[in-house]
């Protein structure tokens, strides 16, 4: 978030921020760890922290829609399609060129930084590519909570069934299963 990176480039800490805005030290703990979006401030309160950090509202706007979440299952959708429309190596390039694997790490977004992950593996070796090293740190990784494809947990709430869900699992590609995440098809997108 900008309003982090800004206290950091000027070793400003919150506190201060708090002093010299006038904005409540609670409320600026809450926008700097996401709590409180900043679109859902008042214009006061982001008016006072950009003048402070010499910057504009519009810009704390605009870094904060570009850190929106999106639903996890709309990130796998585009992730596959960006595999089919980009073709395995250069997506597999791509990815960690961005080195968006480690971005969405060190956002705490693990499910996509994992996911992201297993198909960089899965990718590389299906095309006989060595693994990159690069993320060894992140694949000793696991998800608390298994996640399903929502077809899949669809169906086992529909048949009062765990089932679909052991099956998902027999079924999983080994490098997703290994972040418990359970995903069998990755290539058959529309």
């Amino acid at each position: 978030m900008l309003i982090n990176e800004e206290l950091e480039r000027q070793n400003m800490t919150k506190y201060r921020l708090s002093q010299e805005s006038g904005v409540p030290h609670t409320t600026i703990i809450d926008i700097c760890s996401g709590k409180a979006a900043p679109e859902k401030c008042t214009a006061g309160t982001l008016y006072r922290v950009a003048q402070v950090l010499g910057i504009t509202v519009e810009d704390i706007l605009k870094s904060a829609e570009q850190e929106y979440r999106i639903a996890f299952e709309t990130f796998k959708s585009n992730t596959c399609h960006h595999v089919k429309d980009m073709g395995d190596m250069d997506f597999i390039v791509d990815t960690l060129q961005k080195d968006e694997i480690r971005v969405l790490y060190e956002r705490h977004w693990y499910p996509e930084a994992l996911y992201l992950l297993a198909m960089v593996d899965y990718l590389s070796r299906i095309n006989e590519l060595p693994v990159c090293t690069k993320y060894n740190d992140i694949r000793s990784k696991r998800l608390e909570k298994p996640i399903y494809p929502a077809g899949v947990k669809l169906r086992s709430e529909v048949l009062k069934s765990q089932e679909p869900l052991k099956e998902a699992e027999r079924t999983s590609i080994p490098e997703f299963s290994r972040f418990n995440i359970f995903e069998s098809e990755v290539r058959n997108v529309v």
